[in-house]
């Protein structure tokens, strides 16, 4: 895809959350708004990834997400990609629908390799994902995404520290730094500092960009994949506001976790263009 195509995928992933959550009155917009430029350069340009599925994923480039609350920008996405029916879409967080507040593998849903949403736990999985890979002399690539306020769960340091040590290079890590989380703003409730200073003290290689502008998430990501095989792991710290693109969600920690009501909803569409078309 070219830029522009990637942006109005993206004005359409917007949409599809927003009338995701606003149906159950129930869901995590924030996040996923904030989110959504990111995935949507991964799936549609960068990730070697094939929507027909298998589990092992051999051969394939493997996402995990690991802050799953955020699950409706990775849901808009794995079906605009084909990996199942848009139409899904609509059966968001309803009683025994595969797509749940949190992914879950029990339902069987095609990209979803992790139950995730226990914070600090995915760090971990992709780390044995990207280590089974060398083990299998697979030379694909496996990525994930976290919130940073998650990396307040001690597991993550852990994981962080293990990478390191057994030179897992072919693992890329993007941390969303929005600086808010569920509480308040990071800083307040516990403030990680420089994230920048604690990778590069646990010998991880860091890259920085601008989670909405397409362009430079595209070329960092490009980038990051020339500096795996180096021995070091590899984690971009991703600067995004939460609620991008909604104006009156981009105003602090309240929209990470409520839905708009029929008022906002609209208002909210009225910002977004529809290019798709709706689910």
């Amino acid at each position: 895809m070219s830029t522009a195509e990637l942006n109005r995928t993206a004005s359409q992933v917007r949409r599809d959350i927003v009338r995701m959550v606003h149906a159950q009155q129930s869901g995590h917009p924030g996040g996923s708004l904030g989110c959504t430029d990111f995935l949507t350069a991964l799936y549609f340009k960068v990730l070697k990834h094939d929507p027909a599925f298998n589990m092992d994923g051999k051969g394939e480039d493997l996402f995990f997400l690991s802050n799953g609350h955020i699950s409706p920008v990775f849901y808009s996405v794995l079906a605009r990609s084909g990996y199942f029916d848009i139409k899904e879409l609509a059966t968001f967080r309803m009683i025994n629908s595969r797509l749940q507040g949190h992914p879950t593998t029990h339902e069987h849903l095609p990209g979803i390799r992790i139950a995730s949403g226990s914070l600090g736990q995915g760090m971990s999985v992709a780390i044995g994902a990207a280590l089974s890979k060398k083990y299998n002399s697979d030379d694909r690539i496996v990525y994930s995404l976290h919130g940073d306020g998650e990396l307040q769960e001690g597991q993550n340091w852990e994981a962080i520290m293990f990478a390191a040590h057994n030179k897992v290079d072919n693992y890329i890590a993007t941390i969303d730094v929005n600086g808010q989380q569920i509480d308040g703003p990071l800083n307040k409730v516990l403030n990680l500092d420089n994230l920048e200073d604690k990778f590069k003290a646990f010998n991880w290689t860091v890259l920085h960009m601008d989670g909405h502008n397409m362009d430079e998430i595209v070329a960092t990501l490009e980038h990051a994949k020339t500096l795996t095989g180096q021995g070091k792991p590899i984690v971009i710290l991703m600067k995004t506001i939460m609620g991008k693109g909604v104006d009156f969600m981009e105003t602090g920690h309240e929209w990470h976790g409520i839905a708009p009501n029929d008022a906002q909803l609209e208002n909210a569409l009225g910002q977004l263009e529809m290019t798709l078309g709706d689910f």
